[in-house]
Order: C-alpha cells, then sequence, then structure tokens
C-alpha cells in the first residue's frame, strides 16, 4: 500500500518525498497570515522586538544555522543580542527555523539579534532562561567564528565551545577598571639584530598592520622581544594578542609584559589559571579593561578591542593544532583574524616551518632575519656522529654515548648544566629482536612489547599482559634490543657513567621550566626542554634516526624544529657552547642544524612539496570513517571539478582499551582515509562542498560517522 508521499500528484508527478514536503509546507505557509506573536500560553511577550534569533549550543551541521523564539515580557530586559539562554531543542520541538510547541530538552545557546517578526508564521516556543545577561558574543566575535566554521567544513556551534570559556557566575560580579593610558613607544633594543627589526616596532607605533616572519635568534630573549612588539601596538591606542604553544612558554610572555607594561596591564589565558580566573581574565578583555592578552591555543578568540597586532610563537608545535571539532590551527586562524581586522600579524620562532616560508613567498609577510654573521656568533657550535662512527666507537656500545658526546658532555659539566634530549619518555618503550631487528609483539594482542622499570619483565603496551619466554616469530631468536631507549633509561645509564653529577629528568609527568646553572645532567624529551639560568654549556641530541624515520611528510621539518628548539637554550659557541647530533651528517635536516638556517631548510622542502602537489601550496582535506560509509560519503559529496581523490587508503586499527587520536578510528574498529586534494583557490569551495555532503548524510540519518579535517597536521 502507498503511503501519502509516493502517491502522485498536481505539478510533482515523480518528485522524491523530500520535494513533495518541501512543496507541502510552502502551500501551507502560503494559506497562512503573517502574524506578530503575542503570547506565549497566555503570558504576555515583549513589546519590542519579541522575536529572539538564537543560535543553540548543538554541534551538527544539518542544524548550523539560527532559531527563532519568542521573547516572553519578564525576560524583555536581560534577553539582549550576546547573552546566553537556554531553550527548549529537540524531540517534541520539531525546529525548522523556529522553536515550537512545548517540549523538547533544554539546551543553551545564544541570543544572536532581536526581530519584530519571525518569518515562520505558527507559534513560537518562549525563550526557558536568561543565564546571565552579560553579553559575551559580539558581532564581530560571531562573524569571526563563521569565517572559521567555513575554513574547517564545520559548525559555528563548535567553534563558539572553543571561543568561549564556560560561565562563572561569581567572577561577572563587579566592576573592572577602565583601561589604562597607553604607553610610550619602545626603544627598538633587541630588536636592532635584525635587519627589518626597528622598522617593524616603528610600523607598529604608528598605527599599520605590518605582515612578518620572525626567524628568533638563539637564546631567551625572545619573549623580551615579543613584549616589546606588544608595547609598541598598545602606544599606538590599539590591542595585541599572542598565543604561545604551551603554558611554560605563555609565564615567560606574561613575564616579559609584566616587567615592560607593569602589573595588572594585560591578561593571561591558560587553562592551568581555573575556570574562575580563566573567565575574569576573558571578561576584562572583553569589556576593555586591558587590552593585551597572552595565552595558550583557546586565546586565539579573545575579543580583544581594536586589534592592532596578533602573535603565535612557534607555530610548527602541535599544540597549537586543536584535537576538538573542528579542528582549527592557531596559524590559520591568526591569519583570518589579521586578515578580517586588518591588523599587524607576527609568526616567531627558532626555526621555520613550510607554512611560514609560504607565507614569505607568496608576498603576505616580509622576512624578518638576522645577518648570517650574527647568527653563527649566537649559536652553538654543533658537531655530529653517525651511524659509521658509532660502529666504531665501544663507547657507545658500553653507555649508548659516543666518545664524541662522552667528551663534550664531560668539558661541559665543568662549566653548567648539560641538556641530553631523548626522542621518547619511559624506559625501553619499543624493543626488537637483537638478530633480523622485526619488532616484539604481543601473542594475545599483537601489541608492542616494552621493559618497564629496571626489571627484565617483558609487558605489553596495549594489553598489560606479560610476556616471560618470548622468541622471535621470524628467525626464532631470544634476545632483544632497545629500538628507541627512553628518558628514564637513558637517565639511569648516564647516572652510572657519571656518578658524581646529579641527573633530572623533564618529561610528560614531570616537566621542569627551569634548572640552576650548576653542573648536572638533564634528560629530556622534545618540547619538555627546561631553561638553564645563563644556558645549557652543552647538549647532546641522541637517536635522531628515530626523529627522521618517522613515516610522515613533516619528519624532516619536525626533527630540525626540536633539535633547533634544544640547541637554541646552548650557550653560543664564543661561550663554549657545543651541541653533538648522533645523525647523518649528510642529511638536510642535520646540515641545516649544523649551518642554523632553518629558513634555507624550508625554503627547499617548500620547493619539493610545490613539485609534488602537496600542502601548503595545495589545499588538503582527511576524510575518514568506516569502509562502507565512506565509499558512500565519497560517491554523495559533489568536489570541485579541480579535486584529486588519492585513496581511500586502511588506517592503523587503534586497540581496545586505547584512547582514539583525533581524527582516528575508535578502539578495536577499522577506518580507512582518503585524502582530498585542490588547487590554491579552491579551497573554500572544498570545505564546503564537504561541510554540505557531511550535513546531508546527517539528516538523512546517517549513523556511522564520517570524519573531516581541513589540512591534517600530518599526512603520513
Amino acid at each position: 500500500m502507498s503511503s501519502e508521499n509516493e502517491r502522485p500528484g498536481g505539478g510533482a508527478e515523480g518528485a522524491p518525498p523530500e520535494q513533495l514536503a518541501l512543496i507541502r509546507e510552502s502551500v501551507r505557509q502560503a494559506k497562512t497570515p503573517r502574524a506578530r506573536p503575542r503570547t506565549w500560553r497566555g503570558a504576555p511577550l515583549a513589546k519590542d522586538l519579541p522575536v529572539a534569533r538564537v543560535l543553540v549550543d548543538k554541534g551538527v551541521l544539518h542544524l548550523d544555522r539560527y532559531f527563532d523564539y519568542a521573547v516572553p515580557e519578564e525576560l524583555d530586559a536581560d534577553a539582549q543580542p550576546g547573552v546566553r539562554v537556554r531553550v527548549r531543542f529537540g524531540a517534541g520541538a520539531h525546529h525548522v527555523r523556529e522553536g515550537r510547541r512545548e517540549g523538547g530538552g533544554l539546551r543553551d545557546g545564544y541570543i544572536v539579534e532581536r526581530l519584530a517578526e519571525s518569518d515562520y508564521q505558527g507559534p513560537l516556543a518562549a525563550l526557558a532562561q536568561v543565564l546571565s545577561p552579560e553579553p559575551v558574543l559580539d558581532p564581530e566575535l560571531l562573524a569571526f567564528a563563521r569565517a572559521v566554521a567555513d575554513r574547517y567544513a564545520g559548525s559555528l556551534a563548535d567553534v563558539l565551545q572553543l571561543a568561549i570559556p564556560p560561565r562563572h557566575a561569581k567572577a561577572e560580579a563587579g566592576q573592572l577598571p577602565p583601561a589604562p593610558p597607553p604607553p610610550p613607544a619602545p626603544h627598538p633594543g633587541p630588536w636592532q639584530r635584525y635587519e627589518r627589526g626597528p622598522r617593524l616596532l616603528q610600523a607598529l607605533a604608528a598605527g599599520h598592520a605590518p605582515r612578518a616572519v620572525w626567524t628568533a635568534l638563539p637564546g631567551p630573549e625572545w619573549a623580551g622581544e615579543i613584549a616589546l612588539a606588544v608595547q609598541a601596538t598598545l602606544a599606538s591606542g590599539r590591542g595585541a594578542l599572542v598565543v604561545a604553544p604551551t603554558g611554560r612558554s605563555a609565564a615567560r610572555v606574561d613575564a616579559a609584559l609584566t616587567e615592560v607594561l607593569g602589573e595588572g596591564q594585560h591578561a593571561l589565558l591558560t587553562a592551568d589559571a581555573g575556570q574562575e580566573r580563566r573567565y575574569r581574565q576573558w571578561l576584562a578583555v572583553r569589556r576593555g579593561s586591558v587590552r593585551a592578552v597572552v595565552g595558550t591555543r583557546a586565546a586565539m578568540f579573545a575579543p580583544v578591542r581594536n586589534l592592532g597586532l596578533v602573535v603565535i610563537w612557534d607555530d610548527g608545535d602541535s599544540s597549537h593544532s586543536d584535537d576538538n571539532a573542528p579542528f582549527p590551527h592557531v596559524r590559520e586562524v591568526l591569519e583570518l583574524r589579521a586578515s578580517g581586522d586588518k591588523c599587524g600579524f607576527l609568526l616567531g620562532s627558532w626555526g621555520c616551518t613550510v607554512e611560514a616560508a609560504q607565507l614569505v613567498r607568496s608576498e603576505w609577510a616580509v622576512p624578518v632575519t638576522a645577518d648570517r654573521e650574527h647568527t653563527r656568533r649566537l649559536a652553538p657550535l654543533v658537531r655530529t656522529v653517525g651511524d659509521t662512527d658509532l660502529a666504531r666507537d665501544e663507547a657507545a656500545r658500553a653507555a649508548r654515548l659516543p666518545s664524541l658526546a662522552w667528551q663534550v658532555a664531560r668539558e661541559g659539566l665543568r662549566h653548567g648544566p648539560v641538556l641530553v634530549q631523548v626522542p621518547r619518555r619511559g624506559y625501553v618503550p619499543r624493543l626488537a629482536c637483537a638478530q633480523c631487528r622485526a619488532p616484539a609483539r604481543c601473542r594475545n594482542c599483537v601489541g608492542p612489547l616494552e621493559a618497564r622499570g629496571g626489571s627484565e619483565a617483558l609487558v605489553c603496551a596495549w594489553c598489560g599482559q606479560g610476556c616471560a619466554d618470548w622468541h622471535c616469530p621470524e628467525c626464532g631468536g631470544f634476545r632483544l634490543r632497545a629500538q628507541v631507549v627512553g628518558a628514564r633509561r637513558t637517565a639511569e645509564e648516564l647516572g652510572r657513567a657519571f656518578p658524581a653529577v646529579p641527573v633530572r629528568t623533564s618529561g610528560r609527568e614531570h616537566v621542569l621550566d627551569t634548572v640552576p646553572g650548576t653542573p648536572a645532567l638533564v634528560v629530556s624529551t622534545p618540547g619538555a626542554e627546561p631553561v638553564a639560568e645563563g644556558g645549557y654549556a652543552a647538549a647532546l641530541l641522541l637517536d635522531g634516526w628515530a626523529l627522521l624515520g618517522r613515516p610522515d611528510l613533516r619528519a624532516g621539518e619536525e626533527a630540525l624544529r626540536r633539535w633547533i628548539t634544544a640547541s637554541a637554550l646552548v650557550r653560543p659557541q664564543e661561550a663554549g657552547g657545543t651541541v653533538v647530533i648522533v645523525a647523518e651528517a649528510t642529511l638536510r635536516p642535520v646540515q641545516a642544524l649544523v649551518r642554523w638556517d632553518p629558513v634555507g631548510h624550508a625554503v627547499r622542502e617548500l620547493a619539493e612539496r610545490a613539485e609534488l602537489g602537496f600542502p601548503p601550496v595545495s589545499r588538503m582535506a582527511a576524510v575518514c570513517g568506516p569502509p562502507e560509509a565512506l565509499t558512500e560519503f565519497l560517491g554523495a559529496v559533489e568536489l570541485p571539478r579541480d579535486a584529486e581523490v588519492l585513496g581511500p587508503v586502511p588506517l592503523q586499527v587503534t586497540p581496545a582499551g586505547r584512547a582514539r587520536r583525533p581524527g582516528g578510528p575508535p578502539p578495536g574498529e577499522q577506518w580507512d582515509r582518503a585524502l582530498v586534494r585542490v588547487p590554491p583557490g579552491s579551497g573554500a569551495a572544498l570545505a564546503s562542498a564537504l561541510k554540505h555532503a557531511r550535513a546531508a548524510r546527517t539528516a538523512r540519518g546517517g549513523t556511522e560517522s564520517v570524519l573531516v579535517r581541513i589540512d591534517p597536521p600530518d599526512i603520513g
């Protein structure tokens, strides 16, 4: 028996059910006279502008639009644009672009605007509650968040969850002082070491909007140099925003700003501050009490008034890429903000990413660098130890330290601390057969085996089961060797090699911020290196092949960035600072470290990417999901004509019990991934096509998720 939607009818014979539903809705609305809402369940509505257009905090793409609600008279005064409200939404509410009927669960939202009437002709559901009269969503932030959502094929609600911190009622109480008067324009100071440095500060102080990619000189002065750029911007009567990758680096900029501007002249926005303090600081920025902000990733959305400068430090750090949908990256977000607000842009780092080189190549930004003589004078001496040297070196077999590294460490310990960078934390994270080098795997779940603590017991890193009688299934061998020795195991070996020297470790469990300038061995994983008072006397960069051997397009770039970050903490060559890297000297990233030429390395990498059509020369999206769902999605999406689909290929299965990487398969489930590539100029069309395809799939009731990530940080 045919349903009503299946019957052919006048003028719509053969039309699909969705089209018939739209036709009937259009006819119904045409027969219904437009009416201005007056009451809600007998209660009077607001006399002026009785309709509130609300953005409901529900990050699903097919509902990524505004919904109209009636404003009761009792909420009229507080229900202003930008405030947080609660509305009925969901099952029983039957929202299309309006709220109607009682029913549905209560959800948070933001009032976008107040209207005299709605384009929906039926009765509107009323606002349930005004959570706070504090307006937190102004038109500028709304437009910026919409631009970010479109850039990353995401929903506006998801972006606002990242942009606006959770409310804390206590933090909203009380008045804040007015913004302080602008400080005087600073003297260039350390910026004189760079060719375009003084002109950059002069342009900021004069109210201009320069865009620069700054390659910082080795040493701790980078935070003070950022503070001077912020002071120059404030001197022009504008605001400034600085985003650092970690709380430790943000704290260094915070201290430098306090030294330059004084107490209470800027806000620090980090997750470590706690919900109340962070929200109070954010409110101070929105209300205009402070005009300078420094913080970590979420601070990229800080509502700084009259923004004159945005700064990002160390854009290659993975912390700048958000792990929550729609996965924005601080660098691209601040580029959007600089273009939209017509403000200055400063990207700084000791190294140089391929994206930074692309900004200079496209003439969107200008380079700010020091001359080679000044760079060589401040950089440490870099020496290399290759595989052939290790094969002939008995000391390397005994203590995992080549003779050269041993000598440099011993000499450095006479004058101060020595930094030892190990690619991985832990004891012995990965083991392999000593004879054939096949990875040691668990019999139960095929997970990697590892030795925990000082015992010889083998334990699976995935399921936790022990393996007492392991033997290699490839060659039958019983001996194991460490593929990469972890930081704690390295610290134990160095402690035995230098028994009279204290050994400190810095890693994920316990990260040191600073260490004294007295002799000590500091074993650290990449990114956790503490700052030594007066700088390190020497640094040893171990297991360089482990970073270079990653199956990733960015392996060389990331290895160089980590090495330069550690080496920049070492004293200059003229003060005896020496770095020893255990890697082949002929490799391009190693040569770039020896010459201290990160810009040249990035330029060559960019040229190769251009030949191969890889980002950032092209725009790319990663689409992941179960095989059948991914195939269905790719068949339905209307990609731009110049789009190229690479794959799909299987993703590595995440074992049960392990957390899923952002954009990766759930534990125990097989997913495929396809890469979609478009040339420059088609990125917006690609994002729009993927967003509409995901919205249509969700609206049709697709049960299996398909994740989309625009410009994924790695495609290896």
